[in-house]
Formats: structure tokens, sequence, C-alpha cells
């Protein structure tokens, strides 16, 4: 499969629950029996902190010359893939505020993961974030996806997880400048916006709008 038959857009607004159903397929019963990633993204294109130039979906199968009045979702093909950034802040220690991004949920479609669109997706959003001159993207992920990209450990920079006890296990939490040298002489504690802290019965009650799935306790979820 090619991954260049593809193309990377900003979403908008009729693409909201689409995109929602993408990102609950892709997390369902993945961290947690269920997921609360599509409520997630629902309440944080509305937050201040949502970058809505970096709100980015995938789509497969475009057709460029289509009539122009076509709608808009045929013309795109097949939405497959999703990306978001949300402003925050490091609390450096000597008591500055630097300012970075963190991101997600990020996701490509399950039956089509490991086939080079997620990497495609995360590099294009990275190169976008990049050139609106933001500094640094921290945010917690698997090193084994995120390192092809140029994510490493946000211990080498001597940024620390807000709530993480000391000597706990931090190899979760990852960094990338986006500027070289942006994070030099600064240590300190990233704070994750308080968007992503969702309340279950918010969750349980937003559920209620999709069809039902079947929620599993599996090996290797966190939650």
């Amino acid at each position: 499969m090619n991954i260049n038959d593809c193309t990377i857009r900003l979403e908008r607004s009729e693409d909201y629950r689409e995109v929602e159903n993408l990102v609950r397929e892709s997390f369902w019963n993945v961290y947690r029996p269920g997921c609360s990633e599509h409520f997630v993204i629902h309440v944080l294109r509305d937050d201040p902190a949502f970058v809505k130039e970096l709100d980015f979906v995938m789509h497969l199968g475009v057709q460029e010359d289509d009539p122009a009045d076509q709608p808009a979702a045929e013309k795109d093909g097949r939405l497959i893939g999703q990306n978001m950034f949300m402003r925050t802040v490091i609390n450096a220690d000597d008591g500055r505020v630097i300012p970075v991004l963190t991101m997600g949920p990020i996701c490509i479609t399950p039956e089509l993961k490991r086939h080079g669109y997620g990497k495609k997706l995360l590099d294009y959003s990275l190169e976008q974030a990049a050139a609106m001159g933001f500094g640094a993207v921290l945010f917690e992920g698997s090193i084994g996806f995120y390192g092809h990209s140029g994510f490493t450990y946000a211990r080498n920079f001597g940024i620390r997880y807000h709530d993480l006890p000391e000597g706990a296990d931090d190899s979760f939490f990852l960094c990338k400048e986006l500027i070289p040298g942006y994070l030099d002489g600064i240590t300190g504690v990233y704070q994750t916006p308080r968007g992503y802290y969702v309340d279950d019965a918010d969750v349980e009650e937003f559920e209620k709008a999709f069809p039902r799935k079947e929620k599993l306790k599996l090996p290797g979820q966190i939650f």
C-alpha cells in the first residue's frame, strides 16, 4: 500500500463526529476497558490552549479532480488519521515559565496501523508546528514509535513530569525540540493541560451517542 495515496489537511467542524468515531475505534480497550480519548478530543477543541492551526486529519484516496460542487467529505475520501496540539508550559526551576506544546490524541485507523501512515502524519504535524515557531513538544508516548521522529526521553533535557514521584519510571515521558537548543539551560516541571483530565461520568454520558461496544479488561492495559 502506497502511503503517498493520502492527504493531510486541517480538521473542519463537519469532521468532528467522524474524527471522534475514528479516535474511539483506535483507542477502544487499548489502555483501559473502553476509552475516553474520543471525549477528550471533543472537550479540547473548546479549550483556550487548543491550537486550531495544528489540528490535522489524514484522508486516503483523495480525488483531486472532483467537481467543485461535490461535498467536501466525498472529495476527501476516507478519513484514516488525526493529530492535534495544545499549548502548555514548563515551570522552570529558575522561576521562568517556558511555553511548549503537547500533542494528541493522535491515531490511525486500526487496520492501517504499522503501514507508515502514522509516521507520515506525525512528521508533517511536527513540521507545521516548527514552522509556526513553537520550540518543543512534550507528551506521553512510546519511544519505540516516536523515537523514529526525533523524540527522546524528556529526562535527557532535565524536564520532569508533574506529580511523578522521584525515582518512578518516566520512560513514557518524551520530548522533541523543534528549535535546536530551545531547552538549553532549562530544568523544570512539565504541566499537562487540565483539559486532558475528564470525569468518568462525563465520558459515560458522551458514550451514549455512539454505537454500543463491549468494554474488556485486557493484558497490558494501564488503567
